[in-house]
């Protein structure tokens, strides 16, 4: 079995439209907030990686299935895990709920690159620290 990541957050009225509701396109801004907190959680972030390998973590693609509306103030928790791995990528599912109600789903294919955009291999050094986190499905 694998672990999950938690980040928990609550929607601002600046997430919102007239209505309440949150806009859809901020949905996406809080899974990006929880996967930097994912790499906070085991020693790294963006800059970390991007001085030290020189390397930056790109987003190739995103799925997302939006079941519910979030609405203001509403207190949100987005669980992720790595789904898989390949030796530049891995996809990463992450749920955004409100106490038990799924509130979003999405898959998120991440990729390791250089300075020129081209995909590299994960370092050693993030992939053992990831390791734990990674589903039973791992892709050579």
């Amino acid at each position: 079995m694998h672990d999950n990541f938690f980040h928990k957050l609550k929607v601002y009225y600046e997430d919102t439209d007239s209505g309440g509701v949150v806009y859809y396109a901020n949905y996406l801004k809080y899974l990006e907030r929880a996967r930097t907190e994912a790499l906070f959680s085991i020693n790294y972030s963006n800059k970390k990686i991007l001085d030290t390998f020189k390397l930056l973590i790109i987003v190739k693609s995103c799925n997302i299935e939006y079941k519910k509306s979030a609405h203001l103030e509403d207190e949100l928790t987005v669980r992720s895990f790595v789904k898989s791995i390949t030796k530049t990528s891995f996809f990463m599912n992450q749920i955004i709920s409100r106490e038990d109600e799924i509130i979003v789903e999405a898959q998120v294919h991440l990729v390791f690159v250089n300075n020129e955009g081209k995909p590299v291999k994960i370092p050693e050094e993030i992939y053992s620290k990831f390791k734990p986190y990674f589903c039973d499905t791992i892709k050579t």
